[in-house]
């Protein structure tokens, strides 16, 4: 009875933080410059250990060389390493983008499946990565998005005890309603830049602090 009332208590200051999350960034968006689903797998892809910043300093290059996928496919490993050099691992993700653009081509027609299961199977392409364009580009809520400030701020809001995505991802998608996945995610990220900085967070100033046990941080003064 005790784990019942717990988890129930756990849900509903859960549907309560949406609800602050969403009136304080109403307008909160996808931080990745892009112009076509394409366009966003490929930042998303290169967004791996690096700020969005820098990718979208890299990307208008990227995509004025290759527009689309069947441009990417045909580049050379070497030209495409060199645009995306800034990013980190960039002899990685050149032949990820790469892999990416040839799987969309030959067995897409060029085209973005709308499947966790087919983007997925796509060279560089996690389930964070399948999660960020489903939402973002094409409205579907297949999951929640893990990023770094996702799973930071969830441990600290009390919503999830683990320090593995998929497992906090698992934990969200329960105690969240689908219709607030996708917006939980890039709201959560806003708050994560804007108030709640790993560093050093502004709990006094946070909107979230009345629904925020602040799991592992000092008491406040």
């Amino acid at each position: 009875m005790a784990k019942t009332a717990a988890a129930d208590d756990k849900k509903q200051r859960a549907r309560k933080i949406v609800k602050q999350l969403a009136r304080t960034y109403a307008n909160a968006v996808c931080a990745l410059d892009h112009q076509s689903p394409f366009q966003l797998l490929a930042a998303t892809i290169l967004s791996a250990q690096c700020t969005d910043e820098r990718v979208n300093m890299v990307t208008p290059e990227l995509f004025r060389r290759w527009p689309t996928a069947a441009d990417l496919a045909e580049a050379s490993q070497a030209d495409v390493e060199e645009v995306v050099r800034s990013t980190g691992f960039f002899r990685a993700k050149a032949t990820n983008l790469i892999g990416m653009a040839k799987g969309l081509v030959n067995r897409h027609g060029g085209e973005l499946p709308q499947t966790l299961e087919e983007l997925t199977a796509l060279p560089g392409v996690g389930r964070k990565t399948a999660n960020v364009l489903l939402g973002t580009a094409f409205g579907i809520a297949s999951g929640v998005v893990v990023d770094t400030h996702v799973k930071r701020i969830s441990r600290l809001l009390g919503l999830t005890e683990s320090d593995n995505p998929e497992q906090i991802e698992r934990d969200l998608m329960e105690l969240l309603p689908q219709q607030e996945w996708i917006n939980f995610s890039h709201r959560l990220i806003h708050h994560g830049r804007q108030i709640c900085i790993a560093r050093r967070p502004k709990c006094l100033e946070c909107p979230l602090l009345p629904n925020c046990p602040r799991v592992g941080l000092p008491e406040l003064d």
